[in-house]
Parts: structure tokens; sequence; C-alpha cells
């Protein structure tokens, strides 16, 4: 049988196990065309890229499917007609990955940098309530007179 990922953004407004009970659902449509769910992945309520619906956030939520081709018209047809499902994409693939997704590798990732540390005060700020320009002493113009006067061998 052929092998799917589908991925689903469910509402911000709603639980955690309203999205499982949304992937249970698909489960067992899927089941009933006869196949499974191989892989199921809760990624968590994320920032999206740009308004949906009114929402600036969403549960996502993966699913890989081994199913036949036509059990998959089904689950797409149901999840565009449920509420709290925002957008969803399904494709076929090659393999279904058992290794956590990067999606999941890479939150793992920044838990372990941890912190580091004050930001450094300097040119690295905001830049607001200074004056226009560089008020560090290497980058200050001199001068002309002792600027001259340094050029002469004079000190």
């Amino acid at each position: 049988m052929p092998l799917y990922e589908c991925v689903f953004i469910a509402r911000n407004d709603v639980t955690q196990q309203q999205v499982e009970a949304i992937a249970d659902q698909v489960a067992g449509l899927v089941a009933e065309g006869g196949g499974e769910v191989k892989k199921r992945e809760y990624w968590g309520l994320r920032g999206l890229a740009y308004k949906i619906k009114k929402n600036r956030k969403g549960h996502y939520m993966l699913l890989g499917i081994d199913a036949p081709a036509a059990a998959l018209p089904e689950v797409e047809r149901q999840l565009g007609l449920n509420e709290d499902v925002l957008r969803s994409l399904t494709v076929r693939v090659e393999a279904i990955d058992e290794a956590p997704s990067a999606v999941l590798a890479k939150r793992g990732d920044d838990r372990e940098r941890g912190f580091r540390g004050p930001r450094p005060a300097g040119r690295f700020g905001s830049g607001r309530g200074r004056e226009r320009g560089d008020d560090r002493e290497e980058f200050r113009a001199r001068p002309r007179d002792e600027a001259e006067g340094l050029q002469g061998g004079e000190e």
C-alpha cells in the first residue's frame, strides 16, 4: 500500500485532547478504508506565518498513514469539514521515518542551548536614545590640528 504523511493545523483555542480526538477520527477513517496510522506526532502550539481564519497560532499534528489511495479522499473531506481544522496537507512519501521529525528534533536542540547570558551593550543594542553616529573613542574623528601634530612625530 502507498504511504502518506498528513499534517493538519487545528485552531489555537482547542485543547490538546481535542486535537488528539481529531487524529483519532482520522485514524478511524483510515482503518475503515483498509489502512492504518503508523506514526503520530503532536508538534505543539506554534505560531503561523500569517493569519488563517483570524488565528495567529495553531496546534500542529503529523500523521504517517499506510493506506490505499481510495481511503484518502474521505480523510481529506472530513478534515476540510471539521471547523477546528484550519489547514491540512497530505503528501505521498516513499517511506515513513520512525525517528522524530525535523520539527521535534529542532525543538530539542533549542532547549539544550540554554541561557547564554545578557546581551552586550554597544553596537548590538537597539540604537534608541543615542545621538546619531558612534560615540566610542576609537571611532571619533580627531580635530585636524591634533591629527597633524601626530603625523609630524610630535607628542
